[in-house]
């Protein structure tokens, strides 16, 4: 059996070396993501989601959040437990929570010679309707539910973000656009897709 976590909130104040919660505009935006079907087993993501792009609130996240830049709406959404991998970005990450869920995170400070022992990750839950923005120093991955039921969360990020290379790049652990990523020991899966097996230490699940 994987071992559990300890679960804290995103208004701890352990928190703030991740990210931090936005009072920020998401009616629209929750009640789209919402009619998005949840796949009967595992994960899917999906960067850029018509229907979430089609709202109103997209121009206050690119002009307040983004600064101006060209913004994606996706979503990630479905049956997760375990941390598996982490990932970052060279910006910062919107997540709003259709559903509870809970984001286990780290920082690439926590790394050392390109490798993460997983006992410095922490595990943070997200409340349904909150809407949090994860710095881009901040490992994050796939969130992992909070219930029987399935995840889903809307996912913000500059446009073309997690979309293919066009070339092949020098840094093994850069893995789609704007994204770089090192998976666990265990995870073969990923493994046999490329990603860097640099996460040693408990698979944490929640």
């Amino acid at each position: 059996m994987a071992d559990k976590i300890e679960i804290l909130r995103v208004t701890d104040s352990e928190f703030a070396r991740y990210g931090t919660v936005l009072k920020a505009p998401a009616e629209e935006l929750l009640a789209a993501a919402a009619t998005l079907e949840m796949p009967s087993e595992g994960a899917k993501y999906e960067p850029s989601i018509a229907v979430l792009e089609a709202t109103s609130e997209r121009d206050w996240y690119e002009r307040e959040i983004f600064g101006e830049l060209p913004i994606q709406i996706g979503c990630c959404w479905g049956h997760n437990r375990l941390l598996n991998a982490l990932e970052w970005h060279k910006s910062s990450e919107i997540n709003i929570a259709v559903t509870d869920f809970v984001l286990m995170l780290a920082r690439l400070d926590d790394l050392e010679d390109g490798r993460l022992d997983s006992r410095k990750v922490r595990a943070f839950e997200v409340k349904k309707g909150e809407v949090v923005e994860v710095y881009a120093p901040t490992l994050h991955f796939c969130p992992c539910t909070a219930n029987e039921a399935g995840f889903s969360c809307i996912v913000i990020l500059p446009q073309g973000t997690n979309v293919p290379l066009e070339t092949k790049p020098s840094d093994p652990l850069l893995f789609r656009k704007n994204k770089w990523i090192l998976c666990h020991e265990s995870n073969q899966a990923l493994q046999d897709r490329g990603v860097v097996a640099g996460i040693a230490g408990p698979n944490w699940s929640v």
